[in-house]
This record gives C-alpha cells, structure tokens and sequence, in this order.
C-alpha cells in the first residue's frame, strides 16, 4: 500500500511546474494530460520509442496525479488535449469548454468485492454498501455494470480518494469499491474479489480530448499523434507481456501488479457513436447534473481521425 502512495504523490510534483506556468503558446509542443491508468500506456510508450516525432507531432505528456488537477489544467488553458472520460467531457462542455472527443481510448474500471463482504457476484452486491466518488465515471459505472443484472438497490459510500477506497475496501469498511486500474488489480492481488469490469461490455467511456483551437491550428499535429498512438498500442496489443517491465519501470504503475495485471486489447482510434454518448447524456439527465442541455454533436471532432492513417 505504501509503495502504491509513494506513487501516486511522486506524480504531484509534475503537475506543480505546470500549474506555474502560464497559458501555452500554441507554437510549442502539444501539451497533453495523462493520470497513471491503463489508456495512457500507449501514450507513454510512443514517447518513448520515439513515434510522435516519427510521426511528425512535438509533444509534451503531463502527467497528473488525479482526474481533478487534470481537468482544473483543462479549465486554466494549459493543455492542448487529454485523455478524460465523457462524462468528465459532458461536464466541461456543458460549462462552456471548447475541447471535443477525437477518439475513444480503452480503459478498465471494474468491481472489487472486500475479502471480509463474502460477496463473489454483481448480484451478491445488492443492498452493499459500495465505495465510489458520486456523480462521476465511478458512479456511472457502478450503475451501469449493475444494472446488468438488474441490481438497483445499494448504498453508495462517498470516497472521492481512490488510494482511501482502496485502504477501506481492503480493512471490510467498505463490502465493494469502484475503481480504475491498476488499483484494480492492486485490490485483487491483496485479497478482493473482481466481481465485474468493463471489458467487452460497451461501458468504456475514456476518450482523447483536444481543444478546438488546437484542432483548428494543428491539425496535421494532431493527426499524427493519433498515428504515432495507435503504432505504441498496436505494439503492446503484438505482445503484451513483453511489456510487463514497462509497466512499473517506466509507466510506474506498483510493482506488486507487474505479474498479475490483465492488459486490455487496444482497437484504432474511433470516435465514440452517438448511442454511447446518449446513454451517458441520459444518466446525468436524469440527476440534473448538467448545467445546460446537451446532444451527442456537441461532444466530438471527426477531423483528427478522418485519413489519418498512413
């Protein structure tokens, strides 16, 4: 659990030299944010095999220690694009950002029962008490993979603090958490039953994110860095335990998942259909979560994977 910490706060200290930055000059390199999650191992490997400039793109990765800095660098003008999720998008899109979907990317989130819950099903969870950051990807997820077999009925826990959930997840505070990886196999390997994740179920909403200006300035840019993306991912997709290595000593992922982490199969960047992103309007519709109405046209750019590919 400590080395996992230790992980997490190492990250912060990336994200202080952004936030004293000012506002980027849009002839620099393209600034893009990353948190420590399974859709930005591409991302990191093309930086490292070289592709974005390969490919023709200057970039800069960001990385973030958590979802929050990354969207408050977003809402200061300090990245050119993300990786995010689309209910985070609905949120700035709905406030007013300029920044539109250019692809889906491929994530994991799942459900981890606590050793102590004796629970070993989705159906088991029924009427649990579950650890999850409300009116987020996790709440989302939550009722979503639920609702796969018509479980409605659990209280939710409040624990925006992934690295807390997990801690009360594994001491029986908690009978289930919510949560991305690689805490999810963090969580299995010290003891919690994985009773769903998103994999082959339609649910994954992360997303590549870019502003509009940087789409209507860069383009050519943009596109090869999707380029240089899907050659890292397809790479990994070749041979994944090849890049087991890679994972803690260049990723930083902890050390304890090295063996036992189930990588996901990476597919060519695509944009999320218009179904995806009505279910999603739809759940945060339903809470009035939104601070004006939005459709599914307002969330993406076609323009960054439209020949794209050499």
């Amino acid at each position: 659990m400590k080395k996992i910490f230790l992980f997490f706060c190492c990250l912060t200290l990336f994200t202080i030299s952004l936030q004293a930055r000012p506002q980027h000059d849009v002839s620099g390199p393209l600034r893009v944010g990353i948190v420590p999650a399974v859709d930005s191992l591409p991302l990191m490997l093309a930086r490292d095999r070289g592709y974005f400039a390969q490919e023709g793109a200057d970039v800069d990765l960001v990385f973030f220690p958590n979802p929050h800095e990354r969207e408050m660098a977003i809402q200061a003008g300090r990245l050119d694009g993300t990786i995010s999720d689309l209910l985070t998008a609905a949120f700035l899109i709905a406030a007013g950002s300029d920044f539109r979907a250019t692809s889906l990317t491929n994530g994991r989130f799942g459900i981890v029962a606590s050793p102590q819950s004796g629970v070993t099903s989705l159906a088991g969870l029924r009427g649990q008490r579950i650890g999850l950051f409300p009116n987020t990807m996790t709440h989302y997820m939550a009722d979503s993979l639920l609702a796969t077999v018509n479980v409605t009925e659990y209280e939710v826990v409040a624990v925006p603090n992934i690295l807390l959930r997990l801690e009360m997840l594994l001491n029986g505070l908690i009978d289930a958490a919510v949560l991305p990886e690689p805490l999810l196999t963090a969580a299995a390997a010290q003891g919690a039953v994985l009773v769903a994740a998103t994999d082959n179920t339609g649910l994954d909403s992360a997303i590549l994110f870019f502003s509009q200006r940087a789409l209507d300035t860069r383009l050519d840019e943009i596109r090869a860095f999707h380029r240089a993306y899907y050659r890292a991912a397809m790479e990994i997709n070749a041979n994944p335990d090849a890049f087991r290595d890679f994972l803690v000593q260049q990723a930083g992922f902890p050390a304890a998942v090295r063996d036992t982490f189930r990588f996901v199969t990476y597919t060519r960047p695509t944009l999320p259909t218009e179904q995806h992103i009505r279910r999603t309007l739809d759940w945060l519709n339903a809470r009035n979560l939104l601070e004006r109405e939005l459709s599914p046209a307002d969330f993406t750019d076609s323009r960054a994977i439209s020949g794209w590919l050499n």
